[in-house]
């Protein structure tokens, strides 16, 4: 199987000319860049016109306009996922977004202690500490998120936020991967990350 994984396109998704063929798209969240509604939806319709089979996003600490948002009305292979999972071709993959009002309580902590133990595809905005979260010498990944993954052991986590980490890396027998693609000041967007998948 083949993933593709995007995340931090900030309101430029409609600059990305083409995409690689894949089974999966992923989207990390931060979609928008101001978090206003005009642009989660012109989002979500360019997201659900792509070809891709199957296609997955959350949100990131800018699409703040979806807290507490039931969206209805997405393509039956167009899955939103926010602290919840989906099963696709076998695989499960669960959805953790990273939205403000929850960061600043304990909720967040409680939604990463959810992760189900059977979890195949991690995806979150937020990186685990100390993996491709590294910037202006800050680790700014999550302490609970990466207790968790240790634990559970996915065999891939999908994330973004920290655009100057964009990239791959294996551990132990998970691979992470940031796909931020806005670079760090917003000037140019990267490559997408390919990744061929496989379970076991």
């Amino acid at each position: 199987m083949k993933i593709l994984h995007i995340s931090d396109t900030h309101g430029s998704h409609r600059r990305i000319r083409s995409l690689p063929d894949a089974d999966v798209l992923v989207h990390s969240g931060d979609f928008t860049i101001n978090g206003s509604e005009q642009e989660a939806l012109d989002f979500m319709d360019w997201f659900c016109d792509l070809p891709h089979p199957q296609k997955i996003f959350i949100c990131g600490n800018h699409d703040d306009c979806l807290y507490s948002a039931t969206i209805d009305g997405l393509d039956n292979n167009v899955h939103y996922l926010c602290n919840s999972g989906v099963e696709i071709e076998g695989l499960k993959c669960y959805g953790i977004p990273m939205f403000m009002d929850d960061c600043i309580t304990d909720r967040q902590t409680k939604h990463y202690a959810n992760i189900p133990e059977d979890t195949d595809i991690l995806i979150t905005h937020t990186p685990p500490f100390g993996i491709l979260d590294f910037e202006d010498g800050v680790n700014y990944g999550s302490e609970e998120l990466l207790a968790r993954i240790t634990a559970i052991k996915p065999r891939l986590h999908l994330f973004g936020h920290i655009h100057s980490q964009h990239g791959t890396t294996t551990l132990g027998r998970t691979t992470f991967s940031n796909g931020a693609i806005m670079n760090a000041d917003y000037s140019n967007l990267r490559k997408p990350i390919l990744i061929d998948f496989r379970k076991g």
